[in-house]
């Protein structure tokens, strides 16, 4: 499945449990020797009642990750249009806590869905990396750290952001957004997601961005975050200081691998 060019195998554990989810990632990631992915992600029942299903995500590296926002939306569609659940409002366990899947479903389909990514981490969000002379950057944790660096050449991503992701600054190692605000408002992005490198979009980096924004005073609390695969409308919420995300999930193929 994709959102918005971010590209994951999902598994459902329920039906096929998998031993070496790491290993499992690496070995199924690779564009040229497996299947093809950005990683790999476990659709699970909930180990708790508060939540209705769980989800562990694995980088191309076999890193897990805290949480992805463009997983999140295909696993909201994956569970609806698969008869897993007839909800369409979803509570989905992971690493960096419940998040609400709230689906816009017609005729059947799942045509969008909006994820409540709760509130922005913003602890030493002003953090400056002197880096080939770019601008101060902005630090924002969604579940998962991020660093934010607005900038006139977004495409620094390729020969910057595998230097700024191993940086001491950042000793779990970091996601790394390069963002320019158009002159409609919208804010071109490029991200450099840790344990997989340049990707199509990133769901949590997209939130990121807007909330860095927000916080530099670029833009409103309603953005459309457009990226590599595809555009998300990102909200960061006064009322209740949550981080709303809405955008696509798609199916690509399903298959069958023989270990």
């Amino acid at each position: 499945m994709q959102g918005a060019g971010n590209d994951y195998i999902y598994v459902n554990t329920m039906q096929y449990p998998i031993q070496n989810p790491s290993k499992a990632a690496i070995r199924w990631s690779d564009r040229h020797n497996g299947i093809g992915s950005d990683g790999l992600v476990l659709i699970g029942a909930s180990p708790v009642p508060e939540a209705d299903f769980s989800m562990r995500i694995f980088n191309a590296d076999g890193s897990e990750a805290m949480m992805c926002g463009n997983a999140s939306r295909c696993i909201g569609k994956y569970l609806y249009e698969r008869g897993l659940t007839t909800k369409t409002k979803i509570q989905l366990l992971t690493l960096s806590g419940i998040k609400i899947l709230t689906l816009h479903v017609a005729d059947g389909t799942v045509q969008s869905v909006t994820v409540d990514m709760q509130e922005p981490t913003l602890e030493d969000e002003r953090l400056f990396i002197p880096t080939r002379g770019l601008n101060e950057g902005t630090f924002v944790s969604m579940g998962n750290p991020h660093y934010v660096i607005f900038t006139d050449d977004v495409d620094l991503v390729e020969t910057t952001g595998r230097a700024l992701e191993h940086h001491p600054a950042f000793p779990q190692r970091c996601n790394i957004e390069f963002a320019q605000v158009m002159d409609d408002g919208s804010i071109r992005t490029r991200v450099w997601e840790r344990g997989s490198g340049v990707t199509q979009a990133c769901g949590t980096g997209a939130c990121a961005t807007a909330v860095a924004a927000v916080i530099t005073g670029r833009t409103s609390r309603q953005s459309n975050i457009v990226m590599d695969g595809g555009t998300l409308q990102i909200e960061w919420r006064e009322s209740d200081n949550h981080v709303y995300m809405t955008g696509p999930a798609e199916f690509v193929f399903d298959g069958e691998i023989t270990e």
